[in-house]
């Protein structure tokens, strides 16, 4: 059902991909948005190993809680794992692809869990966490992602 990569030599393995995911702090979210249209955002997000899926936050309406609503397949990059190798002027790009099903977790304990995953990743101390949490958490809408395929690959620019 998903292609696979065009340029055998470029491609890296699914744990690379993930690697790539779990690593990186943001990632574009594209959806099918108004009148057919792409509709693709900046998100920040969290990549949860127990679960295999994926998670961010956003508001509870607008643009990307309607096209969700209208229709739950998504596509999710993520580039990052920069590296020299060979040119100290031709960065090697690694890149992750994911399609999936992405929903608004309903469920208030389910929803503050993640968040409150979500929120370790970027917030240096937990007691910070379960502030911002106690101020903003009841005006914010969880996300979660379910991966059907990830790709991968690494290209040098040069």
């Amino acid at each position: 059902m998903f292609r696979s990569i065009r340029k055998k030599q470029n491609e890296i393995s699914v744990e690379e991909a993930k690697e790539v995911i779990r690593c990186s702090r943001r990632g574009i979210l594209a959806v099918n948005g108004d009148d057919g249209y792409p509709y693709a955002i900046p998100i920040n997000y969290l990549y949860d190993e127990d679960t295999e899926k994926i998670y961010f936050h956003g508001a509870k309406a607008g643009h990307k809680v309607d096209s969700l609503k209208a229709c739950d397949k998504i596509c999710f990059t993520v580039c990052g794992n920069e590296t020299i190798k060979d040119l100290d002027w031709a960065p090697y790009v690694k890149s992750a692809v994911v399609f999936g099903r992405c929903h608004l977790i309903e469920d208030k304990k389910i929803a503050v869990d993640a968040l409150k995953k979500f929120a370790m990743k970027y917030y240096p101390t937990e007691k910070m966490v379960d502030d911002e949490i106690a101020a903003t958490g009841n005006a914010t809408q969880m996300f979660e992602i379910e991966i059907e395929h990830i790709s991968g690959k690494e290209v040098a620019e040069k």
